[in-house]
């Protein structure tokens, strides 16, 4: 189960109900921070998530309501004496613009981290997932990123126990080894299936491009900015943003099974009508508030 929090959902001021941008991925021990605005710590206390379980930050790009967040969240992690290291993403200029951070002001108790930029393609992966990154295009170098579950393998009970099988036979089946049973071979084909691994993507900041298309690409859950309704093209045209009507048809063109719309101008003191836009062009679209709980 991939299970996605909502932090922050606003866009470049934070207003009384949405707080910069934040959103938070968790796949079983890994606790994946898709940017950090300012007050994403505080969001996360308030929703019951600890700081220093954070494992992975993700950063998009680097203006300020995606990451003023992380001196304070880097600095409570440390001082909770977290052993752990955290793995830090980031575009081009990652390294430098946070080494700045960090000497802007009395640094203490930062934890422990490494950085490592990202441009395209696949960048972090282990047993059980992957994590790629796209090029978008927006006004400064950004990134948008996929989760990508990998395939697994299930035991099919009832052919199992119609041979009898049960025990430590069954995890070797499950990986896919044939093994032999009563002297007979069995297949692990003949009583596996295979499930395949969900898609989880964020497009931050961007305008249509390539990459935000590759994201969106049968993405079972498709997380994307969204700043501006389409009677205001030309705006969010000139600073480089989807409207709501490109991000639904980004999601419906490139087969996304489900869209949220995230990163919402403060001009808009009501959901319904981002709603209505999104739905005239995506049906399974959504718009997200801080502290939304979403799992698939």
């Amino acid at each position: 189960m991939i299970d996605i929090l909502f932090l922050g959902t606003g866009c470049m001021q934070p207003t009384k109900t949405r707080n910069h941008s934040g959103i938070l991925l968790t796949y079983g021990k890994e606790n994946i921070l898709m940017d950090c605005g300012e007050g994403i710590q505080r969001q996360m206390r308030v929703a019951g998530v600890k700081p220093a379980k954070i494992t992975t930050l993700l950063i998009s790009h680097w203006h300020g309501d995606h990451v003023f967040g992380i001196p304070g969240l880097m600095s409570s992690m440390g001082a909770d004496k977290s052993d752990a290291t955290l793995r830090i993403f980031g575009p081009p200029g990652t390294k430098k613009f946070l080494e700045h951070m960090l000497q802007g002001f009395a640094a203490k108790d930062i934890i422990k981290h490494t950085v490592v930029e990202v441009k395209k393609g696949a960048f972090w992966e282990t047993e059980e997932f992957v994590l790629e990154a796209q090029p978008l295009k927006h006004s400064v170098l950004c990134v948008g990123y996929s989760f990508i579950e990998k395939e697994k393998r299930k035991i099919d009970m009832a052919a199992a126990e119609k041979i009898g099988l049960r025990g430590p036979i069954l995890g070797e089946l499950q990986r896919g080894e044939d093994v032999v049973f009563n002297g007979k071979k069995i297949k692990s084909r003949d009583v596996t299936y295979v499930v395949a691994g969900k898609k989880v993507s964020y497009i931050a900041d961007t305008v249509v491009c390539e990459g935000a298309e590759k994201l969106a690409k049968n993405a079972d859950l498709l997380i994307s900015e969204g700043t501006h309704l389409d009677d205001i093209k030309e705006k969010a045209g000139k600073y480089m943003h989807l409207t709501v009507k490109e991000a639904a048809l980004i999601a419906s063109e490139h087969n996304a099974k489900k869209l949220v719309i995230t990163h919402l101008s403060q001009r808009y003191k009501s959901v319904a009508e981002i709603v209505e836009e999104a739905r005239a062009h995506f049906d399974e679209a959504i718009v997200a508030e801080d502290f939304l709980r979403i799992s698939v």
